[in-house]
């Protein structure tokens, strides 16, 4: 008997459906998220299940690295493209799971992209990095936006960032608007100090593959960034075509 599976994950919680061929359900339950426990109560299925659906928007890893590992075949639905279907479904949890495993047993399953566990910690760490140069900016900002109101002088970034503490108390004689730039100062020498570690960590673990050494061509696109594009792009195979990579929200994502 074959069977197909649907789980919709939680945040400390999921529910399993297994469907038959003929959509008759086999077993549906709502579980804690513990991948032991999870496991149990799937193993008497094993031998029967051609896959499993995992639904979730955000705390998906370590549910599929798991099942992946033991031996199970899983496939993430595509949350977006998934909601063509949202109105031939119940709108519960067990129905959304044996949805998902009706969607699969049909072929019809809109998939997203599982991203390679060995390289993952390493894309996660550029998008802290690109987080915190947003971060960056916006503090930037505030004392260019501060001086000018105060002072009418108008400080470029570069300028901002070549301040110092002293020069700060010459440039504001009122203690309060020199201690608000000078907190902002702080948090960006700071920030300047995690990136710069951040970016030193990368380098050091992951190099740019010849597929994209082309992007280093391109003006303002130094090395952290291409790594960036490329790491966001992953295995570029599972593009249909050109005009499908997602190299712009990649460049916004990096450039802060």
């Amino acid at each position: 008997m074959k069977l197909y599976g649907g789980i919709d994950l939680h945040s400390n919680n999921c529910v399993i459906a297994l469907l038959d061929e003929e959509d008759r359900v086999v077993y549906q339950k709502r579980l804690g998220n513990d991948l032991d426990y999870l496991q149990e109560q799937l193993a008497p299925y094993r031998a029967d299940i051609q896959g499993l659906v995992v639904e979730s928007t955000f705390n998906w890893y370590w549910l599929v690295d798991g099942l992946m590992a033991a031996g199970y075949r899983v496939h993430l639905a595509n949350t977006a493209a998934i909601q063509q279907y949202a109105g031939l479904k119940y709108s519960d949890d067990g129905h959304d799971a044996r949805w998902l495993a009706h969607l699969l047993r049909l072929g019809l399953l809109p998939e997203g992209y599982i991203y390679p566990k060995e390289t993952r910690a390493v894309r996660d760490l550029l998008r802290t990095r690109s987080q915190l140069v947003r971060q960056r900016t916006s503090q930037v900002l505030s004392i260019e936006n501060l001086v000018a109101r105060n002072l009418g002088l108008a400080l470029n970034g570069n300028e901002v960032k070549r301040l110092t503490l002293e020069a700060v108390q010459e440039l504001l004689p009122d203690p309060r608007l020199a201690l608000a730039v000078a907190s902002s100062l702080v948090v960006v020498q700071t920030l300047d100090d995690l990136i710069g570690l951040l970016e030193r960590q990368v380098l050091e673990a992951v190099r740019l593959e010849p597929a994209f050494q082309v992007l280093l061509s391109i003006p303002g696109v130094g090395r952290v960034l291409a790594l960036t594009i490329m790491l966001e792009t992953g295995d570029i195979r599972r593009f249909p075509g050109e005009g499908t990579l997602p190299l712009t929200a990649a460049v916004w994502a990096a450039s802060g």
